[in-house]
């Protein structure tokens, strides 16, 4: 593909992403950036997020991410409330998963994607089931996570974004895929400040 085709098809994407997705977009990025920096801004932010990816996602067929997005909400105002709460002992301190937590929660998000996947695939008009059932399970599982302030929560959500690109790609939400990538490296950010937090704290 020649540069100037290239430059036509984001030019086109750029143009088709919607208002919404955009929002969704830029409140997304703030959320994690806000997470990363262990920051309580991030659960109002995340709400906004939300409500935007709820809307689209449900506009593309991607039935568990939108349904997704209603428990994050729900978890985005206990992650907001639980965060508040500590607040008089400084900040909530990170933890970390021993080996059998760790194990859980694989065993967790198996039985979740299998369960959810078969709905989908059974309930639903969606042409992505398998696909859209395990991303939804790790998020819901990563963001469960990330209200306890567990250490692994960035982990889970580095391999579920780099799950989402190719699965928006796929769904023609080129900028929501491009977003993912970005959230990779937030993600591998916040691991790292998270860790360091973390080790601090023993």
């Amino acid at each position: 593909m020649e540069i100037t085709e290239l430059f036509s098809l984001v030019v086109k994407q750029f143009e088709a992403t919607t208002s919404l997705e955009w929002l969704g977009i830029v409140t997304t990025l703030a959320c994690i950036y806000l997470a990363a920096k262990e920051h309580i801004l991030n659960w109002p932010v995340s709400i906004i997020a939300c409500g935007a990816y709820a809307a689209l996602y449900y506009q593309y067929k991607l039935y568990g991410d939108s349904y997704l997005q209603i428990y994050f909400l729900l978890t985005a105002i206990y992650g907001w409330i639980y965060w508040i709460k500590n607040k008089e002992q400084h900040d909530k301190p990170v933890v970390s998963l021993n080996s059998r937590e760790g194990l859980y929660t694989v065993l967790a998000i198996a039985i979740f994607t299998l369960a959810l996947s078969k709905y989908l695939d059974e309930f639903t008009d969606t042409d992505v089931p398998y696909a859209d059932g395990f991303c939804t399970a790790m998020s819901f599982v990563a963001q469960f996570l990330m209200t306890r302030k567990v250490l692994q929560n960035w982990l889970l959500w580095i391999i579920v974004d780099i799950c989402y690109v190719p699965l928006l790609l796929y769904k023609n939400l080129a900028f929501t895929a491009l977003l993912y990538l970005i959230l990779v490296g937030l993600a591998t950010k916040g691991y790292f400040d998270w860790k360091k937090t973390w080790k601090l704290s023993q």
